[in-house]
């Protein structure tokens, strides 16, 4: 049945709300976020003068002078700060105190080795959960020894894990090397760093959602129609407990960059972390902000993604 033309437009309409609903939540994030990264910044004392000219270095005070004022620094802090938010929304993040280049640039070349590591420690997790979550549910002895694996990887913090396994398998087995960025193999063991904490928290929330299927009316129509346990826990059981799992996603997004900075730090690998860790040291805040900003916009994104996840996974949610 074709739907009317009031139908029609009544769609257009809603969806074109949702649209500026979406924008106008994305935008409030990024300015949440780089307002209070700019205020903390502000709140720590030291100069920035002394960052931008080094420790070390001896200039005449018309010459501090100078600095400041090329880089706005002698303006008031609410000046500064509109500065900031203008320069945000029109993609300039200025230019790093302790590199002198462009923020940009310095975040650019280090995001691929974090993505390299991230992505696959997201994907090795969702593995993990997955199978652990469908060998368990319903099975007590199964259950009450995931429970300890999954309690132990959430509990420990991440860089033990790190250096456990360095212990175990480049220093003891010698299995993989201890630090490198050269080789893909050299990502092993931190992509396992990674991924076990996430591991760990999924497979709960999958569990007990595919156990919360397993009593449900339509799993015992299926069982008694003579489905066996393999179909109705992939067919239905599992993807019932999809939706409160995905939900977790933005969780995965800041375990997965927080992990990132103990992970890379434990394992001596380029990426965000470690710059993360050295702009905060040198207060350079240019980068700090510029990070921010970078894991708000990812956050944006994910969101996104999960909203036309959970159309694909429950077809009910089409017809909303």
């Amino acid at each position: 049945m074709l739907s009317s033309p009031t139908e029609g437009r009544r769609r257009t309409a809603t969806l074109s709300r949702l649209i500026v609903a979406k924008i106008g939540a994305a935008a409030l994030v990024v300015w949440g976020a780089g307002t209070l990264t700019f205020i903390a910044l502000h709140t720590i004392k030291g100069d920035p003068v002394n960052i931008i000219l080094g420790g070390d270095s001896v200039v005449r005070p018309s010459d501090r002078e100078a600095i400041r004022v090329s880089y706005g620094l002698d303006r008031p802090i609410v000046v500064q700060y509109l500065t900031y938010l203008k320069r945000v929304f029109t993609g300039d993040l200025g230019n790093s105190y302790q590199l002198q280049r462009p923020v940009t640039e310095v975040l650019g070349e280090q995001l691929w080795p974090t993505v390299a590591l991230a992505v696959p420690a997201v994907v090795l997790a969702i593995v993990i959960a997955s199978a652990l979550a469908l060998l368990t549910a319903g099975r007590s002895r199964l259950r009450t020894v995931a429970s300890g694996f999954e309690l132990l990887s959430v509990s420990v913090p991440t860089f033990w894990i790190g250096i456990l396994l360095l212990w175990i398998f480049a220093f003891t087995l010698g299995w993989f090397p201890a630090s490198s960025a050269k080789t893909d193999i050299s990502l092993v063991l931190p992509i396992i760093t990674l991924a076990l904490p996430i591991a760990g928290l999924l497979s709960q929330v999958l569990r007990d959602g595919v156990e919360d299927a397993l009593a449900q009316p339509f799993v015992v129509t299926s069982r008694a129609r003579g489905a066996s346990r393999a179909t109705v826990l992939l067919r239905h059981a599992f993807r019932h407990a999809l939706l409160p799992a995905t939900t977790l996603a933005a969780y995965f997004v800041g375990a997965t960059l927080g992990g990132a900075v103990l992970t890379e730090t434990v394992f001596a690998r380029p990426g965000l972390g470690r710059v993360t860790l050295q702009a905060i040291g040198a207060k350079d805040m240019p980068v700090v902000l510029g990070i921010v900003l970078l894991s708000a916009l990812v956050f944006i994104v994910v969101n996104t993604l999960l909203d036309l996840l959970y159309v694909v996974i429950d077809p009910r949610l089409r017809k909303g």
